[in-house]
């Protein structure tokens, strides 16, 4: 049960940031001043883009963590080699991954200061495919490497 606790903190963390915390006014009140601290003249639009792009891309690494996260627990790998690498496992990390993704943004389509988007479901859920496959590579060449030292 205790490997359980990294991907259920991890979904404590996401449905925070699913709060008005994370809230693209409130995460402005960061990137904006570090952009413009890092590239000193920056229009108003310029840092909107940025901060989208910052945003969006954290949906699918944070999805990605979760979903890597899931298949851990799920495997139980210790080694992350291809002898461990279970498919059933990573489908099942994809489709708790997508399915928490699904609630988030019902989650959020409760709060005023957010929206809930079928495109951020998307974006998540390709986020945790690529996680999953970032892993599938990982066992790959963790056990090319133990076969060559062999």
């Amino acid at each position: 049960m205790l490997r359980w606790f990294p991907p259920i903190s991890w979904m404590v963390l996401i449905f925070f940031a699913s709060t008005g915390a994370g809230s693209a006014q409130n995460t402005s009140r960061i990137i904006g001043p570090l952009l413009r601290w890092i590239f000193g003249v920056i229009t108003d639009e310029t840092v909107w883009r940025i901060q989208f792009y910052i945003r969006k891309t954290g949906h699918a690494v944070g999805y990605g963590i979760l979903a890597i996260l899931c298949w851990r627990a799920l495997a139980k790998a210790k080694t992350w080699t291809l002898e461990e690498w279970q498919a059933r496992s990573a489908w099942l990390a994809w489709g708790i991954a997508s399915l928490y993704a699904v609630t988030d943004e019902w989650h959020q389509s409760f709060n005023p200061s957010r929206g809930a988007s079928g495109w951020d479901v998307l974006l998540d859920s390709i986020g945790a495919a690529l996680g999953l496959l970032l892993v599938w590579g990982v066992c790959r060449w963790r056990s090319g490497r133990i076969q060559n030292q062999a």
